[in-house]
Parts: structure tokens; C-alpha cells; sequence
């Protein structure tokens, strides 16, 4: 670690000060932790060998925080709702002007396709490039992909390249779909 210029902090030490070491007492005013110490190693493992996280604590209290579950006693919030405890904020309790958790939520649980098969996310994407329905089958968009290629294409727009990258695009989202799982 690069000490950037600094010196240990303890009086007399001329090594540089790398490691970083809470103050001694807190902040001049009173209103919170003082600025951190830079120590060199040596200092730095002085200070570490003095510190005891049980200092100033009872016997009761220290045999409290050394049991073998100390710390899990509340279950977490995941195993809570799977017992009937803590059911978590409901969806009612917050404003959607934008009804964007309320568009989520129906996007995944209605149903997409008659047949049941999902769609993914860049399904619905290439669907949308050519303007198809989620419920679209196998024939509608083979269909679909030859009316927009014969749309696109040069040759059939006299020599016009100014449709191409949409012509790509319609390929693309073509070629991704008839591999989807969807449509196999």
C-alpha cells in the first residue's frame, strides 16, 4: 500500500503511515468519530494487538455474545413468509403514476401464448420488429418475414439502399425466432 506522503502518527515515528487506524477518541467537538489515524506496520499491529471487542462488557453480556447462535436468532425475512410471518410490503401500499409495477406484474403473469410456451425477453423484442402478436405461430411468421423482406429488399424498391437496416433488423429478429423455443 502507498503511504501518498504521510507519516505514522505516533509521535517520533519517521515510517510512513500506510495502514489506517480509527482515532484514539472521537472528534474534538463531540459530534462524532474523529478523522482516521495513519499508522506504519508496526504501530498498526500494536494497535490491533490492544484492541478487545469485549471490553467494558459484563461476564453475562460477554457469554451472551460468544453463544454458538448468537446472531440468528430472528429468522430472515425469505424463511418468515414461507412460515406465515413477515409478508412484506404490499404492492396497494405504494403510488405507481407510472403504473410501472402494476405493467410488470401483468406482463408476467398473464398468459402469452394460447399454447402456454414462454417468451423471452428478446422474443418479445424481434415479435415487435415485425410487427407480429406474442400468439403468432410458425406459419404467421414465416408469412410476416417474406412480406417485409419483399418490402425491404433493393431489388424490389428499384435499387434503393435507404431501407437496409431495417432489412437487417427484420432478417435478425427472423432468424432468432424460428430457433425460439417458442415457435419450434
Amino acid at each position: 500500500m502507498e503511504a501518498q506522503g504521510r507519516l505514522c502518527a505516533e509521535p517520533g515515528c519517521e515510517e510512513p503511515g500506510e495502514f489506517r487506524a480509527p482515532p484514539l477518541e472521537g472528534a474534538a467537538d463531540g459530534s462524532g468519530p474523529g478523522a482516521f489515524r495513519w499508522l506504519c506496520l508496526d504501530h498498526v499491529r500494536a494497535f490491533n494487538s490492544r484492541y478487545n471487542y469485549f471490553d467494558g462488557m459484563t461476564a453475562e453480556e460477554i457469554h451472551h455474545a460468544q453463544r454458538p447462535l448468537a446472531g440468528w436468532e430472528r429468522e430472515t425475512r425469505a424463511f418468515a413468509r414461507a412460515n406465515g410471518g413477515d409478508q412484506g410490503p404490499r404492492w396497494a401500499d405504494f403510488s405507481d403514476p407510472l403504473d410501472a409495477i402494476g405493467a410488470r406484474y401483468r406482463r408476467e403473469t398473464a398468459p402469452e401464448r394460447r399454447d402456454g410456451k414462454p417468451l423471452s425477453g428478446q422474443d418479445r423484442a424481434s415479435l415487435k420488429v415485425l410487427g407480429l402478436a406474442p400468439d403468432a405461430d410458425r406459419m404467421a411468421l414465416r408469412k410476416r418475414y417474406s412480406e417485409l423482406v419483399r418490402q425491404y429488399h433493393p431489388d424490389r424498391n428499384g435499387g434503393d439502399r435507404s431501407h437496409e437496416a431495417m432489412l437487417q433488423k427484420v432478417i435478425a429478429a427472423y432468424q432468432q425466432l424460428r430457433q425460439a423455443p417458442a415457435f419450434a
